[in-house]
C-alpha cells in the first residue's frame, strides 16, 4: 500500500518560483565575487544553495516550455486538419513529461529537515509484558539490523543490557548511513505485539509492548555545547560480552546532565575515552531530542501532525503474529507479510510514512498554512 500523495495547484506557487529564479541570478553573482571566493565556508554554502535553487529553476522553466508545447499543439489540432497527428502525439508527449515535472516540482515544494540527511541513534526498550517485551525488543532489534543491512549503513551497539530469557531490556544503535534519520525517524513511538509466548503453556495471546526512540545524530559542535558543569560523569564496569577485560577495568561511562536528569551510558569499547566520546553523543541528541519534543507539543496543540508526534507514549503499530498482520495506526497501513517485516523488509513502512508525511505537507501548502 502506497499513500497517496495530493497535488497542489502549481500556478498558486508561481511567484514562489520567479522568487527563486531571482535568488539564482544573486547567488550566480555572489559566487563570482572575489570575496566569496576568498570565503571557503561561506562559497561553499552558497554553491549547495545555488545547486538546489538551480536544479528547482530548472524544473519550472521546462514546465513552462512544455505546458507552450502542449498549448500549440493543442492549436494545430483545432486549426490544422493535415497536422492532426502531429498535434495528438506532441500533446501526449508534453502531457506525459508534465506530469513527471508536477511530480518533482510538488516535491521540492516541501519544506525540508535538515536532520533527515543526519546519521542516527536507535534506543529500543522493553515495556509492559516482561520476558516477553524483553524477547520482542530483540525482535525489533534484529529487524532493525537487518533493515540497515539491505540499505547499506553501519551499525555500531553503544549500549545493551540483556534479558535473563533472552532479548533486550534496552538497547542503544547508532547507525550510520544516507539520510538514516530520515528513512527511521517514524519508527518513534509504542510497538505492541500480539503472540503466544514461549513462557506461555497454555496456548494463550499475550499483548506487550516496547518503545523505540530515533534520535538525530548532532553536530560535533552540539556535543561541544554542553556545560561541563552540568555534567555527572561515573565509571562501571562493563557487564556482558566483551571478553576478560569488562571484570578488570571500569571503561563503561555513564553521564548525567544533571539540569534535565537525562542519562546517557556507553559500555561497548574497550576504551573509556572512546565510550565517553560515544556518550556525550548520545546525551546530546536526546537533549536535541527533548527541545525538539517541547517545541512539537506546543505545534499540537493546534495541529495534530497526520503521523503523529513521536511520543514515546503512542501506540504507533502492532504485529500481530497469529494473523501474521502488522498494522499501523498512523496511517491507512496493513501489511499480511510480517515473517518479511520482522526479517528487515520495511520498504513498504517506510514509504507509506514518508508519503503520508508529503501529503500533509503538500495540504498545508495548498491551505496556505505553510
Amino acid at each position: 500500500m502506497n499513500a497517496a500523495v495530493p497535488t497542489v495547484n502549481l500556478q498558486k506557487f508561481k511567484d514562489r518560483f520567479e522568487r527563486l529564479a531571482l535568488r539564482l541570478a544573486e547567488l550566480d553573482a555572489l559566487l563570482a565575487d572575489p570575496a566569496v571566493v576568498s570565503d571557503l565556508a561561506r562559497w561553499r554554502q552558497l554553491a549547495r544553495e545555488q545547486s538546489e535553487a538551480g536544479a528547482v529553476v530548472g524544473l519550472w522553466r521546462r514546465r513552462q516550455q512544455r505546458e507552450a508545447d502542449r498549448s500549440e499543439a493543442l492549436d494545430l489540432l483545432a486549426n490544422e486538419p493535415e497536422m492532426v497527428d502531429l498535434a495528438r502525439e506532441e500533446i501526449a508527449s508534453a502531457e506525459g513529461e508534465l506530469t513527471q515535472l508536477d511530480a518533482s516540482l510538488h516535491q521540492a515544494l516541501l519544506p525540508r529537515d535538515p536532520d533527515d540527511a543526519r546519521n542516527a541513534f536507535l534506543e529500543i526498550r522493553a515495556g509492559t509484558g516482561g520476558d516477553e517485551s524483553a524477547l520482542f525488543a530483540g525482535d525489533l532489534a534484529r529487524m532493525y539490523l537487518r533493515y540497515c543491512e539491505t540499505q547499506g549503513w553501519r551499525t555500531e551497539v553503544l549500549s545493551s543490557h540483556e534479558a535473563e530469557l533472552g532479548g533486550f531490556k534496552e538497547l542503544v544503535l547508532r547507525i550510520e548511513g544516507d539520510a538514516a534519520y530520515g528513512r527511521l525517524r517514524f519508527e518513534s513511538g509504542g510497538h505492541r505485539v500480539q503472540r503466544i509466548p514461549v513462557t506461555e503453556s497454555q496456548g494463550r495471546i499475550h499483548t506487550s509492548a516496547c518503545t523505540v526512540a530515533v534520535l538525530p545524530e548532532p553536530d560535533a559542535a552540539e556535543e561541544a555545547a554542553l556545560n561541563p558543569a552540568d555534567l555527572r560523569i561515573d565509571t562501571f564496569r562493563a557487564s556482558g560480552a566483551g571478553g576478560q577485560h569488562v571484570n578488570k577495568t571500569d571503561s563503561a561511562i555513564r553521564i548525567t546532565h544533571m539540569p534535565t536528569g537525562l542519562v546517557a551510558e556507553c559500555q561497548d569499547d574497550r576504551s573509556q575515552h572512546r565510550n565517553k566520546a560515544k556518550a556525550l553523543a548520545v546525551l546530546a541528541a536526546r537533549l536535541r531530542d527533548k527541545e525538539r519534543n517541547e517545541r512539537a507539543a506546543k505545534e499540537a496543540a493546534t495541529r495534530k501532525s497526520l503521523v503523529g508526534s513521536g511520543d514515546r507514549s503512542d501506540r504507533i503499530r502492532t504485529y500481530n503474529f497469529p494473523q501474521g498482520r502488522l498494522t499501523d495506526h498512523r496511517v491507512d497501513l496493513t501489511l499480511y507479510k510480517l515473517a518479511a517485516v520482522m526479517n528487515g523488509d520495511l520498504d513498504d513502512v517506510v514509504t507509506a510514512l514518508q508519503a503520508a508525511r508529503a501529503a500533509e505537507q503538500l495540504a498545508q501548502l495548498e491551505s496556505g498554512g505553510a
